[in-house]
C-alpha cells in the first residue's frame, strides 16, 4: 500500500485493460495514475501528512535535570549491505546514533541502550545493534556504558525486550531517541509497555510549519516524504487496531 509500489500497480493494472474491452477505463486509469504519481511526488502532500507526526513532541527540556538512561532504537543501519561489505553502512536517519553520542557526552553517567535487531523476514544472523556498537563507540560512547538489545524485530519489540533488559526502577527517567515522524507510535508502544520515557525526537525530514505547503522540484524527495509519511500513519493504525498502543496518535503526556 505504500504509495510507489501501489501506483507502479495501478499503472501495469491500467496498461494491462488498455488490450482488452476495457481499454478506455484503462486510459482513464492511467491518467489518474500520472495524476497521482505527481501529486505524492511534486506536490506538499507529503509535508502534510509528516508535519502532524514531526511536531506532535516537542525538543526535549534538559532543565528537568539528567537521564538515567537513554535508549536508542535501530532504523539507521543496513545489516544486508554491513554483512555485504563487513563494516556498518549507515543507510538513512543517522541522527539516531548522532544524537546519544551527543548525549552520553554530556550525562557521562547514563546507561545507553540501543534496541535492534532484523526486521527481515527470513532472519539472518546480522543484526542491526552488533554494526551500531562500533560506530557509537567510535562517535565516543564508553564500551562499558553500552547495553546491546539484539533481538527485535520491531517498535513493539523494541519496547518488550528493552524494559525486559534494563529493569527500569520507579523515579528513573529514560529518554527515547529516534525519528521525529516515529515518535508518536514509539512513546504510545513503550507507554502501553509500562515503560514511562520521554520523548528526544531527530531526524526530521521538514523545516516545520513553514514548509507545510511547499512543493519541490526533485520527485525523489517528494515521493521519499511521502513514502515516510503514509507507512508511518499505516503503522499507527495497525497498532491501534492490534492494541499495541493506547491512542491512534499519541502526543505528549499531560502533567
Amino acid at each position: 500500500m505504500l504509495p510507489t509500489n501501489f501506483l507502479i500497480e495501478l499503472g501495469i493494472v491500467s496498461v494491462v485493460l488498455m488490450a482488452t474491452r476495457f481499454a478506455a477505463f484503462g486510459r482513464k486509469l492511467a491518467a489518474a495514475t500520472l495524476i497521482l504519481l505527481a501529486l505524492a511526488a511534486f506536490s506538499p502532500l507529503g509535508n502534510l501528512l509528516l508535519y502532524p507526526l514531526e511536531a506532535r513532541f516537542p525538543p526535549w527540556d534538559p532543565s528537568r535535570g539528567a537521564p538515567d538512561g537513554i535508549i536508542v532504537l535501530g532504523g539507521s543501519v543496513d545489516t544486508d549491505l554491513s554483512v555485504a561489505h563487513r563494516t556498518p553502512v549507515v543507510s538513512h536517519a543517522a541522527d539516531r546514533l548522532f544524537a546519544p553520542a551527543e548525549l552520553a557526552r554530556r550525562y557521562p553517567n547514563a546507561r545507553i541502550v540501543f534496541t535492534g535487531g532484523t526486521a527481515n523476514l527470513v532472519s539472518t544472523g546480522a543484526r542491526e545493534a552488533d554494526y551500531s556498537a562500533p560506530v557509537l563507540e567510535n562517535l565516543g560512547i564508553a564500551k562499558e556504558h553500552l547495553i546491546l538489545e539484539r533481538d527485535s524485530r520491531n517498535t513493539y519489540e523494541n519496547a518488550i525486550f528493552t524494559k525486559r533488559l534494563v529493569a527500569p526502577k520507579p523515579g528513573e527517567r529514560w529518554l527515547l531517541v529516534t525519528s521525529a515522524f516515529h515518535m508518536p507510535r514509539s512513546m504510545g508502544i513503550f507507554r502501553k509497555a509500562g515503560f514511562d520515557v520521554e520523548a528526544y525526537p531527530v531526524d526530521w525530514r521538514m523545516g516545520g510549519r513553514d514548509d507545510l505547503l511547499s512543493f519541490t522540484n526533485v520527485a525523489a524527495d517528494g515521493l521519499g516524504r511521502t513514502e515516510v509519511a503514509v507507512r508511518e500513519w499505516i503503522g499507527l493504525v495497525a497498532y491501534r487496531l492490534m492494541g499495541r498502543t493506547g491512542d491512534l496518535l499519541p502526543g505528549p503526556a499531560k502533567d
